[in-house]
């Protein structure tokens, strides 16, 4: 099964997309939608959602998996992630895909074992299970292959938008799976 994965971000939303046989992941794609800090936050709501809706056209996932809003200190900075947020599930909608939504502290239980595993570990975690010579850079970027390597872990027992609500209880962990080699 082909999975999307998408960190959003109003000035960077990092995507990656996997195949997925049940047992081991492989990376398909990856990268960084960075909008200009200079841009009118709608103009950047736009380049985000046309450049997520090329990259679904192109790579034809099965199912997109989305990180959920963080609960953050700034109330400015959550909203405009939520907005960015918003975009991608637009876009993931409109290629009329199957969205799966995960808590932070779930897909990072998923991938490295720890709910509240750093950023370095989810890197080095991601490029392990992918078989990559290096960890995925910046952030953004491992952060959205570790999403869909969750939704890959999650199988069938992931329910199509509003797997959030039910706390992602069919997510198992990496364990289960082989590392490719």
């Amino acid at each position: 099964m082909r999975i999307f994965g998408i960190d959003p971000g109003s000035e960077r939303t990092g995507y990656g997309c996997i195949d997925s046989d049940g047992s081991r992941c492989e990376l398909v794609a990856c990268g960084a939608i960075t909008v200009p800090s200079g841009c009118p936050f709608p103009d950047r709501l736009v380049r985000i959602f046309d450049a997520l809706a090329s990259l679904l056209a192109t790579h034809r996932p099965a199912s997109v998996a989305v990180e959920e809003v963080f609960h953050g200190r700034n109330a400015r900075s959550a909203l405009k992630l939520g907005q960015a947020r918003g975009v991608a599930l637009l876009a993931a909608a409109r290629a009329g895909l199957p969205v799966a939504e995960y808590a932070a502290a779930t897909v990072k239980q998923a991938v490295v074992g720890y709910g509240r595993a750093d950023k370095q570990q989810v890197q080095r975690m991601v490029a392990l299970l992918l078989g990559l010579d290096a960890p995925p850079s910046p952030h953004d970027v491992s952060d959205a292959l570790a999403v869909a390597v969750c939704h890959a872990y999650a199988g069938p027992a992931a329910a199509p938008s509003g797997s959030a609500e039910d706390g992602n209880a069919g997510v198992r962990t990496w364990r289960r799976f082989r590392v490719p080699g």
